[in-house]
């Protein structure tokens, strides 16, 4: 992809689950309206710039999705992943499992110690869905997060990548359920975690 050539620092990057969420599980999800009122999107504002790549429907994957308003070229930068870039222990405060229970983020990993939390001043970049075939990829391009098409993109379709969420040892046989794959690609390997490795 000519784009990544010249980024020089770029390289793929992975959405992150919270640190707590590793042994409750977090998933990202579009929020209904009655959700947002009461959750954390009220709580926190966010802003939405206009975008010419991006508009938001409902996704049959879930919830809300962003959606091609236009045709898009391969290697085209379709959005920046914004929100307020917060340390994972500031994140594991704001989103503790215990108290909340199971719930939604936007959060993105960019590195060991810094996370950007979309809920949070972001945009239209956290309501792309997962899919384990998906037509955009998240690239790291100097600590900053952009999502690009990795094929042609036709008008209409829906915007996705592939999470990746990390894998822990504390993932046990029950918190899988909880990262089950809705994408139907014909590639889906069933879950939006990134995929086991093996010996």
């Amino acid at each position: 992809m000519a784009s990544k050539k010249k980024l020089g620092s770029a390289k793929k990057a992975k959405r992150s689950v919270t640190k707590v969420s590793r042994t409750k599980p977090v998933r990202k999800a579009g929020t209904s309206r009655s959700t947002a009122k009461r959750g954390i999107l009220a709580r926190y504002p966010w802003k939405e710039e206009p975008n010419p790549y991006i508009e938001l429907r409902t996704s049959k994957i879930q919830g809300t999705g962003a959606f091609a308003s236009r045709a898009i070229k391969k290697g085209t930068r379709i959005v920046e992943y914004t929100g307020q870039r917060i340390s994972w222990r500031t994140a594991d405060k704001r989103y503790d499992d215990d108290r909340m229970g199971r719930h939604h983020t936007f959060l993105f990993t960019v590195d060991d110690k810094v996370v950007i939390d979309g809920a949070v001043n972001g945009n239209a970049a956290r309501f792309l869905n997962h899919s384990c075939d998906g037509n955009c990829e998240a690239i790291d391009d100097r600590k900053r997060i952009f999502l690009e098409a990795r094929r042609n993109i036709k008008a209409g379709e829906e915007l996705l990548y592939d999470y990746q969420y990390e894998r822990t040892d504390e993932h046990t046989a029950a918190d899988e359920k909880f990262y089950a794959c809705r994408c139907g690609a014909a590639k889906c390997r069933g879950s939006i975690l990134a995929p086991a490795k093996t010996a």
